[in-house]
């Protein structure tokens, strides 16, 4: 018996099929060039300076490695890394959350200028915004004497170092959860308030759970820029030893010391941060995409 020839919109359907999956129609050369531009740009730019990092970390033995990174400086810098992130981290998660849900949920005068305020950080330079808070901040600035006769002292110390580490991060946690606010629309939310549902209830029970993996993914966003971040960090904080060194500074004091496998030992601690941080993204990604 003569097998029945399929329909034909359904061979129409395969053939658009097949040309979906297909993003070019170029020969198998292009393809393997263009991927292997790009494998090679990351080997070259993005694994092999990390894979030196390492080498030279260890370059000397672990006993030099283990000392760089238990001599009391570098664990000065470790706490006040770790301080900073601890308290700029949920300050910008708490704005974040409250700047995109009245971003997206309520229509307001200045809506557009506080969504270019979110994004300032990313155009202005952290040394300009560094310079910024001095300019503010420190004994000559606008604010200094005022500060002084209630002996605070917020540049060269570490209220300077958070509100730095503040600014750089501010937008990260917004930037997550606008555009999936905005998809997922209001529905929801207003039928919770139907059903008798307060403010905070909607938040806590609603928004909240339908944006937890967002959420999650500007957090860590914002942790790692928090951590690394340098040029903010590095005007504000005097460069005292021991006191209002983070992380990177103490790597470039190390480094213009010649002291080159303590610096690299340091830098090596801040690679494994990134790469830890780098995991849990995925991992985020991964998990968003399955929910």
């Amino acid at each position: 018996m003569a097998a029945i020839a399929p329909p034909l919109h359904n061979r129409h359907d395969k053939a658009a099929l097949l040309e979906s999956r297909q993003a070019t129609r170029e020969s198998a050369w292009v393809k393997y060039t263009i991927l292997g531009t790009a494998l090679s740009f990351f080997a070259l730019f993005l694994l092999l300076p990390l894979a030196v990092v390492f080498v030279e970390a260890l370059a000397k033995g672990w006993n030099t490695y283990l000392t760089a990174l238990t001599e009391p400086e570098a664990l000065a810098a470790v706490r006040l890394t770790l301080l900073a992130a601890l308290i700029a981290v949920p300050l910008n998660l708490v704005f974040g959350i409250a700047a995109a849900w009245a971003i997206t949920r309520f229509d307001f005068r200045g809506k557009q200028l506080l969504i270019t305020l979110i994004d300032l950080p990313f155009s202005v330079s952290p040394v300009v915004a560094g310079l910024v808070y001095v300019l503010v901040f420190s004994n000559h600035g606008w604010f200094g004497p005022t500060l002084a006769a209630y002996d605070l002292k917020v540049i060269f110390a570490v209220p300077g170092i958070v509100l730095a580490t503040v600014f750089v991060t501010v937008p990260f946690v917004a930037r997550e959860l606008i555009p999936l606010l905005q998809a997922q629309g209001r529905e929801e939310e207003e039928a919770a308030v139907v059903l008798g549902a307060r403010g905070w209830q909607v938040l806590w029970y609603v928004t909240l759970p339908n944006v937890r993996w967002a959420l999650l993914y500007g957090v860590i966003l914002s942790n790692a820029r928090a951590m690394g971040e340098f040029g903010a960090v590095s005007v504000v904080s005097g460069h005292i030893r021991g006191e209002t060194n983070t992380l990177p500074l103490h790597v470039e004091i190390l480094y213009n010391e010649y002291q080159f496998a303590a610096a690299f030992a340091v830098a090596s601690l801040l690679a494994l941060l990134a790469l830890v941080t780098l995991a849990l993204k995925s991992w985020v990604e991964w998990r968003a995409t399955r929910h």
